[in-house]
């Protein structure tokens, strides 16, 4: 998973920190269309003392739950986070002013159009917004592994695991330790990265055919020459 992700990420000029310790937020949005679970996930990757990739993935979420589609506190609609790198945004602070978290300190984009009976529409479909708006990285219970989003996640990431997430936080103050607090947070659609490989995929048994048919073609123009 460290090499795909890698190659994503240099595919579309996103940075990837090499410094220990110094941490690379990766999330995943998942193929499912449907709201209220835990079916995206965090994936997690830095060096170690000895310069070897050590690489985690968590089960989360990176859309509102139910409950907020139901009842939006924003008047164009609930933010959905929109996929691409966001440098040096995110540091350790207090979500709602209450428990540690990575939280957003500089803009991010997210999208305010959806379906509010729970079945998203394409992410690129609605209505861009930039700001602040609070889109941090935080867990759902104070303990234990929770299934369901319900109002746990108004569009911030979500860790679904209690334990995880106090992994990922101690994780994250060695980061601010040695490298200070600030975080990049990339978002990678994995319906996006599957609509790439079916295109180049297309692309490249079209190129292949094209190539057979040229062939093909020399090759019974030269044996007509030559009787």
């Amino acid at each position: 998973m460290l090499r795909k992700t890698r190659n994503i990420l240099k595919s579309r000029g996103y940075r990837i920190f090499e410094n220990p310790y110094q941490l690379n937020i990766v999330a995943y949005r998942s193929k499912h269309v449907r709201s209220n679970r835990f079916d995206d996930e965090i994936h997690v990757f830095y060096k170690n003392e000895r310069e070897q990739w050590v690489y985690h993935v968590f089960p989360a979420t990176t859309d509102p739950g139910q409950y907020w589609l139901d009842n939006p506190m924003h008047p164009q609609g609930t933010a959905f986070l929109k996929k691409g790198q966001y440098m040096d945004a995110y540091a350790i602070g207090l979500h709602r002013g209450i428990y540690e978290a990575v939280v957003q300190m500089e803009p991010v984009t997210v999208i305010r159009d959806y379906d509010r009976k729970g079945i998203f529409n394409w992410f690129e479909s609605g209505s861009p917004d930039t700001g602040k708006f609070g889109i941090n990285i935080h867990r759902a219970r104070q303990s234990g592994s929770t299934n369901v989003i319900d109002n746990f996640s108004a569009g911030c990431l979500v860790f679904a695991d209690a334990s995880d997430y106090d992994f990922f936080m101690r994780l994250a103050k060695i980061h601010r330790s040695m490298h200070g607090n600030r975080f990049t947070l990339t978002l990678i659609d994995f319906r996006d990265e599957r609509r790439r490989t079916l295109s180049i995929a297309a692309w490249t048994s079209l190129i292949a055919t094209s190539v057979a048919v040229v062939a093909d073609s020399f090759i019974n123009r030269k044996s007509y020459a030559t009787i």
